[in-house]
């Protein structure tokens, strides 16, 4: 029996003494993206996706709430995603103040974007969500299962066709499917501004130069009275057991906001299964930028939040490059509750538990980014 070379070994399974996420991982090109459906700059208004009566109605109040949150396909535990999904649904029944969308942060289905697997873990879970879900794709949605389907395929079919239609993927789900005018699009309402990128399946992300140049010119374009959110799918900042940070992510957006002059006011990502509230440390003497992870939407498995060395940090964390944690949850699936106002973005979330054979959402913290 010939043995590999001992130097490929150690690539066979995690090292000792080192997390998942700090193994190198398979190296893997981006997949092409696919043809916009809409023009460029690939702009969505709210107004277009609501009801007039509703529009008229956010416009008349000083307030647009929403949620956000990523990583939500219920693949081997779905009754983990329909808690989730159920929690965020009262909030969006409620008659006094109503979450308006849900914003997804990638991942919709796991594991290779079926079309198949739409109605499983997006259109039967969100049965009973009585608004507009919008979404940015995650790597497991632009992973293709074969060389016969392109990369997102199904995602572009339920989230981005020209206009609204039934979609074969809902089976008999009453929604529609969204009108998103491409994979990476901005999004326009009363109150916030929210860019969305599509960073592909590169195990850090990955951004083409066309996108680089789009996203700085969103921000640029984005309107100064209103608050600035971006949102991704792979986190600039992170502390777990299995992805950790994404330092491309990171370089993105520092040289979005030097090539703009916009600093958003917080910038939300998902792929890791937890929840992480951090300040990223921009150049100059600029205030620190806030920065969340919010990707315990219903996928089963939970990543623990570790250090390097695999201890649990005290807070408040400081990386190498000056970042800090300042709060997370990591033994709970849950979501994030968004109010925008034209003074600043107020972020609670939520944590979903099992208790006494049902589950019950709890407020984990409210924190407020004020206007820049």
């Amino acid at each position: 029996m010939t043995h590999p070379d001992p130097e490929a070994d150690l690539l066979w399974f995690p090292l000792r003494g080192t997390t998942p996420g700090s193994v190198p991982a398979p190296p893997r090109d981006p997949e092409p993206l696919p043809a916009p459906t809409g023009t460029s700059p690939y702009r969505l208004s709210l107004e277009s996706v609501l009801p007039a009566s509703e529009y008229a109605e956010i416009q008349a109040g000083d307030h647009l709430s929403f949620h956000m949150v990523g990583d939500v396909g219920g693949i081997h535990s779905p009754e983990i995603q329909l808690a989730v999904a159920e929690a965020m649904s009262r909030d969006a029944h409620d008659p006094h103040d109503p979450a308006r969308f849900l914003y997804l942060l990638g991942d919709v289905v796991y594991y290779n974007g079926e079309a198949g697997k739409y109605y499983p873990q997006f259109y039967e879970p969100y049965s009973d969500y009585p608004a507009p879900i919008l979404a940015v794709p995650g790597n497991h949605d632009g992973t293709p299962i074969d060389s016969n389907t392109p990369s997102l395929a199904a995602f572009v079919a339920n989230f981005c066709t020209v206009a609204p239609q039934v979609s074969p993927d809902a089976r008999d789900v009453r929604r529609l499917t969204m009108t998103q005018p491409y994979v990476y699009f901005t999004l326009l309402t009363p109150f916030v501004t929210i860019i969305g990128m599509y960073d592909n399946v590169v195990a850090e992300g990955y951004l083409d130069d066309d996108q680089k140049r789009w996203l700085a010119s969103e921000m640029r374009d984005a309107p100064a009275d209103l608050p600035l959110v971006l949102a991704s799918h792979h986190p600039m900042l992170s502390l777990d057991k299995f992805h950790g940070p994404s330092e491309f992510m990171e370089l993105v957006i520092d040289e979005a906001i030097d090539a703009s002059g916009r600093v958003p006011e917080c910038v939300l990502a998902g792929h890791v299964h937890n929840y992480q509230r951090w300040t990223h440390t921009l150049s100059g003497d600029r205030d620190a930028l806030p920065f969340v992870v919010s990707g315990a939407g219903g996928y089963w498995n939970l990543h623990p939040v570790m250090t390097p060395d695999r201890s649990v940090p005290s807070l408040p964390y400081t990386d190498v490059r000056g970042n800090q944690l300042l709060n997370y949850e990591d033994r709970s699936h849950g979501y994030s509750l968004v109010t925008a106002r034209r003074t600043g973005i107020t972020l609670s979330q939520y944590r979903v538990d099992q208790v006494a054979g049902s589950f019950a959402s709890t407020l984990v913290e409210t924190v407020t980014f004020g206007r820049r």
